[in-house]
């Protein structure tokens, strides 16, 4: 249970793949305007993620590695296909919202990633356990930036009137440029609260990040286990 239980910790908070890994990002300034829309997105390629790991796993063995990414590629797009037609179908006014971003998830480096350095290797209910992580923390990311941009950018907060009716919002915060922003200012808050992340345990044990030079720092670290 304890190493289930880790890949949902690891993917909402010490790998979260919009604050941590800084993946998928496209999606994250663009569709984050309003937390509505970031639970959407985030919701959608959580499904996608939950359905692509298992379906990875499951043929890990069988698919070849010459035609293994055209391979996770066709099951992404089939899976994102069917999302795409439930989410115009029952919900068009999200649809509308999300526009080009539905489709796109196919391309999203958050599954693709996921499937090669994860689904490939481990079983389907640990896969599944990942993208369930992974989807929870990539929607609480756009969510949480959807929300903070909305309140400043519109003075609302799911479609509700927050701000008295006299101050004036800033409209920056609706553009690309205030997604950067709102998104710096989360990362900075858990860096301030000093949340554990797998890049900060790394960085505290001397990694600086360049991989090709960085075999006497991991043989200190690691008791010559270098990586």
């Amino acid at each position: 249970m304890k190493k289930y239980l880790e890949r949902l910790y690891n993917g909402i908070v010490k790998e979260n793949p919009t604050l941590i890994l800084l993946l998928g990002m496209c999606p994250t300034l663009a569709v984050s305007t309003r937390a509505m829309n970031g639970i959407g997105m985030g919701l959608s390629t959580t499904a996608v993620l939950i359905c692509s790991n298992l379906v990875i796993s499951l043929l890990r063995k069988t698919i070849p590695d010459e035609v293994r990414l055209p391979a996770y590629i066709v099951i992404v797009a089939s899976l994102v296909t069917v999302t795409e037609l439930l989410i115009e179908a029952y919900l068009p006014a999200l649809y509308k919202e999300l526009g080009i971003y539905i489709p796109l998830i196919v391309v999203n480096c958050i599954i693709l990633g996921r499937a090669e350095a994860y689904a490939n290797k481990h079983t389907p209910v640990l896969s599944v356990m990942d993208g369930l992580g992974m989807g929870i923390g990539f929607t609480l990311a756009l969510t949480v930036a959807g929300a903070i941009r909305e309140i400043l950018g519109n003075g609302t907060v799911f479609g509700a009137q927050l701000l008295p009716k006299g101050v004036d919002p800033i409209g920056i915060f609706v553009q690309p440029p205030g997604a950067f922003l709102v998104i710096a200012f989360i990362i900075a808050v858990m860096n301030a609260l000093g949340i554990k992340t797998r890049q900060r345990n790394l960085v505290e044990d001397g990694c600086d990040g360049r991989c090709a030079s960085c075999t006497a720092v991991c043989d200190k670290v690691k008791g010559g286990d270098a990586k």
